[in-house]
Formats: C-alpha cells, sequence, structure tokens
C-alpha cells in the first residue's frame, strides 16, 4: 500500500538519521486523539515487527479536559490491535481549567509535560514519541524568528532536564496531508481537542500563509526542512559565528 510505505520510509529515514530509537528501548507513543499520533503509532508498530532493533511500543493519552468528543472509541481501536495503552486523567489540569478557564498554552503545557513524564515513568518507557510533523517543524522555524527573535524550530531529538527520557518526533519528514489520508485510510477513530479548534492565533495565521504559498511553490516544506540541516551561521547575525577580525580567510562566493 503505497500510503503506508511512504510514511514508514520517511519516518524510518527520521529514526535512522537522527538516531532516535535503539536496541532495548521501550517507546511510549503521546497519543493526542488526532490524526498524526495515530499515524505515527502505526508506524512505529510496523517497524517494531520490521526494523533491525530491537524495541517496544506502548501508548498513552493525557486526558486534560478538552477533548471534544469521549475517548471510548479510541480506547477499543487500541485495544482490537492489542496495544498497551494508558489514559491518564490529569487531576491538576482539571482544576486548572475549572479555576483559570483563560490560561494560556504554555502553562497547559507545563502542566502536560509533568503528566507525561509521570506516565511514561510508570509504563517503564525511556523513549517518548510525539507526533509533530513537518508542518510543525515549519511554523515552529517561522514563528519562532517572527515573534521570539530565534532562529530556532522543533528538535527531532531531546531529552528531558534529568536525562531519564529521551523525547523523538520520527515525523519530523511527513507532512499533514500524508497523516491525514492515511488515518482515513485506517479508520481510525479521531478525537479533537478544543484547542485545535481555536481561531485568530498565530498558528492559524500560520497555516493560512503556509496554504497560501504552497499553491504557488509545492515544496515550500521540503525546501525549510532542508534549510533547517544546512546552515550557514557565518551569514547570520550571531557575533559568536561571524570572523569580526578577518581570521578566517575569504567570505565564502
Amino acid at each position: 500500500m503505497e500510503l503506508e510505505k511512504a510514511l514508514l520510509r520517511k519516518v524510518g529515514e527520521a529514526i535512522g538519521r537522527f538516531k532516535m530509537i535503539r536496541d532495548g528501548d521501550r517507546v511510549a507513543v503521546a497519543l493526542s486523539g488526532g490524526k498524526d499520533s495515530l499515524s505515527l503509532l502505526e508506524a512505529l508498530l510496523l517497524l517494531e515487527k520490521r526494523a533491525p532493533v530491537e524495541f517496544s511500543v506502548c501508548a498513552f493519552t493525557i486526558e486534560q479536559g478538552k477533548f471534544l468528543r469521549p475517548l471510548d472509541p479510541l480506547a477499543e481501536y487500541l485495544k482490537k490491535k492489542e496495544v498497551a495503552w494508558t489514559c491518564y486523567r490529569d487531576t491538576p489540569s482539571l482544576r486548572l481549567i475549572a479555576e483559570q478557564p483563560g490560561h494560556g498554552c504554555d502553562l497547559c503545557s507545563r502542566y502536560r509535560r509533568r503528566a507525561v513524564y509521570e506516565v511514561a515513568r510508570g509504563l517503564g518507557s525511556n523513549v517518548i514519541a510525539f507526533g509533530h510533523t513537518a508542518d510543525d517543524f515549519c511554523e515552529a522555524l517561522l514563528r519562532n524568528a517572527l515573534f521570539t527573535g530565534k532562529l530556532s524550530a522543533l528538535p527531532p531529538v531531546a531529552h528531558s532536564r534529568d536525562k531519564e527520557f529521551r523525547l523523538i518526533r520520527p515525523l519530523v519528514f511527513v507532512d499533514e496531508d500524508l497523516t491525514r489520508r492515511f488515518a482515513e485510510y485506517l479508520g481510525a477513530p479521531l478525537t479533537p481537542c478544543g484547542c485545535s479548534q481555536r481561531t485568530g492565533t498565530v498558528r492559524a495565521t500560520l497555516r493560512g500563509l503556509f496554504a497560501s504559498l504552497e499553491r504557488q511553490y509545492p515544496y515550500l516544506k521540503e525546501n525549510m526542512l532542508a534549510a533547517m540541516g544546512n546552515l550557514e551561521p557565518g551569514r547570520l547575525l550571531d557575533t559568536r559565528f561571524l570572523d569580526l577580525d578577518g581570521k578566517g580567510g575569504a567570505e565564502p562566493g
């Protein structure tokens, strides 16, 4: 099946290039209820059987009180696939909604991060896999450049502060058009989060910008991903990387 082949090729490329998964790893997939994380789970379940390294896969969902539908269909879907899945109802997050309904994304993310580590620890996992796609990487690059004054995006591989967990994003080369079509092919039950429906946000604005540009420049995201892996720091403004004294030779052509 062509969609499956395309997904596995791109996920396999990311895992290999960035050494995301190693022998003996137990990978916990963070399921948000959307198409991206469900596509990631399916890809890792397939690679678990085919990859040259030995690893195991489980999954979890953090319930923060923002899902727009019950999680029962997702639970049934995962049960049929015999996926070890934990649904963690995060009491502090639910209290936050009740006491501070206008809280921002940063605060919600902090609560979620704490819960993610707690659940992964209980699952005996040393690797946590997130469903961020190529779209997310490109949006992060623009958002940081335009609104925070930093030239950065998302790391494909990172570690928790105490190095207890390796954090991986195997969908870095996969765009959301592929995950949408693949989730439809799977017949996977999607459970949207209320945050994804918000309009008037920076993310929504950037998505609209990308959609408009890609109608004329269809390889825009591929080029941006390539740029993130092909830095020329001497052509930027960070003095740590500039040859201000002229000791580095002539300027490259």
